[in-house]
């Protein structure tokens, strides 16, 4: 089954609900009914949230699976909870992003894409900020 339509393919107005059908008895409801907010987020979003779900928000398990860095789940939870319409929480502390970007710098060492020496010197120039 495919999933509801959140806009007009015409307009671009959005759309209501009119009418529920039971497939055992044919029993037909109408009347208006709106979406739930999940209904009109991307499935790219769906999935999303399926796998923070799945991984009980735990955003490094997240991190593992999709195979993405911290920063790169924060940005997108963040852009999920602004599609649902609420209003992303304060930036993080210039303290957090200098400790998500070492966590980074150690992923990229660990991946074997940066050289130790590399590694610590990045570091040095993140304590220098």
């Amino acid at each position: 089954m495919r999933k509801v339509l959140e806009s007009c393919p015409t307009c671009g107005g959005e759309l209501t609900i009119s009418g529920l059908q039971c497939h055992a008895c044919h029993t037909r409801i109408e009347s208006q009914y709106s979406t739930c907010p999940f209904c009109r987020l991307q499935q790219q979003s769906l999935d999303f949230i399926e796998i923070f779900v799945k991984s009980r928000g735990n955003i490094k398990e997240m991190e593992r699976e999709l195979g993405i860095s911290y920063p790169t789940v924060r940005n997108r939870l963040n852009a999920v909870i602004s599609e649902l319409g609420y209003e992303v929480g304060a930036q993080p502390s210039s303290q957090d992003e200098r400790g998500e970007e070492r966590g980074e710098i150690l992923k990229q060492l660990n991946d074997g894409k940066i050289s130790a020496a590399d590694a610590a010197e990045l570091i040095r120039q993140l304590r220098r900020k």
